[in-house]
């Protein structure tokens, strides 16, 4: 199993996903912050590269030597203060996001993606619970109370001619 982490700084995600997909499996994490101290995990790897440039899929895609079967996204942009530009910024991380799915994704793989509550979020999530066969939106126990914070959970992906 492949598991791709975007946005994987402080790496918490990383250690999980090396547990889970075990000595066979591959972990690649993408982040502009470098672990530090780095994982010593041998199926995991970690990129320090910006996940919302371009080209970055080709990196992923040749450190993994495939397309994930999960795809988690734990990032969240910087809070300002100033409610539209965190929106924008918000949008342009799960818009990022978007447009790495059909390239990193397999076909029947699963999504994991934070979600901060608004209406761009909420429309990028319609749009992801079409693509996937099952889809729900959960919190965690550990989310902290009156936070608008959630994960979106989607299982099946149907592939890029689902877009």
């Amino acid at each position: 199993m492949t598991v791709v982490d975007l946005g994987c700084w402080p790496g918490g995600w990383l250690q999980v996903a090396s547990q889970a997909v075990g000595p066979t499996g591959r972990v690649i994490g993408v982040d502009v912050a470098a672990i530090d101290p780095p994982l010593d995990l041998a199926n995991v790897f970690s990129l320090s590269l910006d996940f919302t440039e371009p080209a970055v899929s080709e990196a992923i895609l040749e450190c993994a030597g495939r397309r994930a079967d999960v795809l988690l996204c734990d990032a969240a942009p910087k809070l300002s203060g100033v409610r539209a530009t965190d929106r924008a910024n918000e949008e342009a991380l799960l818009e990022a996001v978007d447009g790495l799915l059909p390239k990193l994704l397999e076909p029947g793989g699963t999504l994991l993606v934070k979600l901060l509550e608004s209406p761009e979020a909420e429309a990028i999530a319609r749009r992801w619970k079409q693509q996937f066969e099952h889809a729900k939106t959960v919190k965690t126990s550990a989310t902290r109370k009156g936070s608008s914070e959630r994960y979106l959970l989607a299982r099946g992906y149907r592939g890029p001619e689902a877009r």
